[in-house]
């Protein structure tokens, strides 16, 4: 894919809802693949929004039964791709809130804190929880955020469509930045 305009990237665990949320932020039910089994994203997906815009679906990390070679190869895969890509603005990292951050997930969010690449959590499946867990469940993720930049948080579940609208915000937020 061509390296010009600007592209937000959806990284994030195996069976965390990445494709759900992209196909309820574009309003796009079968644009990104769904799946039962996690580890269906195998490779780097770009979703043209428009002749400037992208969002891009990473490969899942975790629970995907595939021989580790493989899994090694989309590692190697997506770093270089963060590393490498110009048009890179932003990476959304969707958690599940009823969850802590793997330990990968931690190791995301610390290269986006050094390279100065801001990244946004989206607190999925937050429809599983009442309102009152939900909430909690945002304090403590920005507790545990508490002091790394560039990080913003919100509660989203595609199921539900809550948090659509603000995710949708903050990706038109992050794609219009200069690099």
């Amino acid at each position: 894919m061509d390296d010009t305009g600007a592209e937000v990237a959806f990284a994030g665990r195996s069976n965390v809802g990445k494709s759900s949320a992209i196909n309820a932020i574009t309003s796009r039910k079968a644009l990104a693949r769904t799946s039962k089994t996690p580890g269906r994203t195998q490779q780097i997906i770009f979703f043209r929004l428009d002749d400037h815009f992208r969002l891009v679906d990473l490969p899942g990390y975790g629970y995907a039964k595939v021989p580790a070679a493989l899994q090694q190869h989309w590692e190697k895969t997506v770093q270089r791709y963060l590393e490498e890509r110009k048009t890179l603005r932003a990476l959304i990292l969707p958690v599940d809130c009823r969850r802590e951050p793997t330990a990968p997930d931690r190791k995301l969010i610390e290269w986006c804190a050094t390279a100065d690449l801001p990244i946004h959590i989206l607190l999925t499946k937050c429809d599983k929880l009442g309102r009152g867990k939900r909430l909690q469940a945002l304090r403590d993720a920005n507790k545990f955020l508490q002091g790394i930049p560039l990080v913003t948080t919100q509660l989203f579940s595609a199921t539900q469509s809550i948090g659509v609208d603000e995710a949708r915000e903050r990706i038109a937020e992050l794609l219009s930045q200069k690099a």
